[in-house]
């Protein structure tokens, strides 16, 4: 059985990329793990998938593939509207306001500094927020 281990974006900003990606991903539980030869970052878990945001190997200048997304899941609505502000707040630009769509997921999109599509989502029925332990 295969399975998807990594996904990398290109970038002609890279140490704004690094400075975006290292805020962004940080709530999604992925972190620095190491430093690309191309001048990038790669992110993630001992347990993986890894995101890696990378200078094009052939050395020209990054592109943003038409039709291209990257979707992180979280486990409540609210975890999906803290990622998309956090996006927009570091300069990323909005591409669809958290909501419920097809199939009863709660999806959010905004694109990156070099205008990558990304993509937040709980799936449906994930709790609004988490619940307080004095709520338990």
């Amino acid at each position: 059985m295969g399975a998807l281990t990594y996904c990398t974006v290109g970038s002609n900003r890279l140490e704004d990329a690094k400075a975006f990606y290292d805020a962004l991903l940080s709530l999604a539980g992925l972190e620095p793990i190491f430093e690309h030869p191309t001048g990038g970052r790669v992110y993630g878990t001992a347990a993986g998938p890894n995101f890696g945001v990378l200078g094009p190997f052939d050395g020209r200048p990054a592109t943003v593939g038409n039709g291209s997304m990257f979707a992180f899941i979280f486990d409540t609505r609210e975890d999906v509207e803290r990622f998309h502000a956090k996006g927009l707040e570091l300069g990323g630009a909005c591409e669809g306001l958290p909501g419920v769509r097809g199939g009863g997921l709660y999806l959010a999109y905004f694109r990156d500094l070099d205008g990558n599509k990304l993509c937040a989502y709980a799936m449906p029925g994930a709790p609004i927020r988490r619940r307080s332990p004095s709520e338990h």
